[in-house]
């Protein structure tokens, strides 16, 4: 308990900086098993292992959950599998910063539509000339099947953010997790499973695939619930501006993916872009609905 109020006494944008590094380190971390059992493999190791860790530490109660309830939790649920999914299905063809700025047209461009200065569009067209300097098409080499790929996640990404916002209002700490991951391993699953069982497997996947599961979705997707209950749409959206950065960083440290200079000033289009979106603030308290789901600990 006493953790669980530190945690919550924290200004909610650290949680959020906080969950994209998270997601950032853990996708650059997947490359390496996406060779070994595919895209769809790894995300469906992800999204299981992310089950068990959540059930161990505590069980959704079931019998709280409201029938209209239901729909948005199996919506988020197959939205966070498939965001996972086509993200990686990206990477495992672009660089990790690349990807992710190509992603991010999805939570970039909801944030300008649910702005009410229409003006806010804008940034949008700005992130897109971003993201034409990032692939660099004029080079002959941009892969036009990862490009996809990325906009399939950050159509995914921009139905997430809307999505856990609702859920996270609804169920209290890591209760609509523990009911939404398990959904997205069942989604996931008729992808990933034969992926897995006629691909490279060996037998470091496991232990890798499980590490990087207790990074995302566990922490870092319970990091964003969190902030996403004390933050608006738009204040969340623009802090969401750095996490292209963070995406080349991980780039470099792990996958050491340098960026030319022409990427470079790509990604500062693109992170004012999302800067520039929209300014919000924290979310009131009285826009919250009451939370009367609880989570029983085994």
């Amino acid at each position: 308990m006493k953790t669980r109020s530190r945690i919550q006494a924290l200004p909610p944008w650290t949680l959020a900086v906080a969950a994209m590094l998270a997601v950032q380190l853990s996708n650059a971390f997947s490359v390496s098993v996406v060779g070994q059992v595919g895209a769809g493999g790894t995300a469906w190791l992800r999204m299981s292992f992310g089950v068990v860790f959540l059930w161990l530490v505590a069980r959704p109660n079931f019998r709280a959950i409201r029938k209209q309830d239901v729909p948005a939790l199996i919506a988020l649920g197959i939205v966070t599998g498939y965001m996972t999914a086509l993200f990686l299905e990206a990477v495992d063809r672009i660089p990790l910063g690349t990807a992710v700025s190509i992603e991010f047209l999805g939570p970039l461009t909801v944030a300008g539509i649910m702005s009410k200065n229409r003006r806010a569009l804008v940034w949008p067209v700005i992130a897109i000339i971003g993201v034409v300097l990032l692939t660099e098409p004029w080079q002959g080499e941009i892969d036009g099947v990862g490009v996809l790929f990325a906009l399939g996640a950050g159509t995914c990404w921009a139905l997430y953010n809307l999505l856990t916002q609702h859920v996270g209002d609804r169920f209290s700490g890591i209760s609509g997790l523990s009911l939404t991951i398990p959904v997205a391993a069942l989604a996931t699953m008729p992808l990933g499973l034969p992926q897995t069982i006629h691909g490279d497997f060996t037998w470091w996947v496991l232990p890798v695939a499980a590490g990087i599961a207790l990074i995302t979705p566990v922490i870092a997707f319970g990091l964003e619930m969190l902030a996403l209950r004390r933050m608006t749409h738009s204040a969340f959206g623009t802090l969401l501006s750095i996490e292209p950065a963070f995406g080349i960083l991980m780039g470099i440290l792990v996958l050491s993916q340098t960026p030319t200079w022409f990427q470079v000033i790509g990604i500062i289009l693109v992170i004012s872009a999302g800067a520039g979106a929209q300014r919000g603030g924290r979310r009131q308290v009285s826009e919250l609905e009451p939370i009367d789901v609880s989570m029983e600990a085994k």
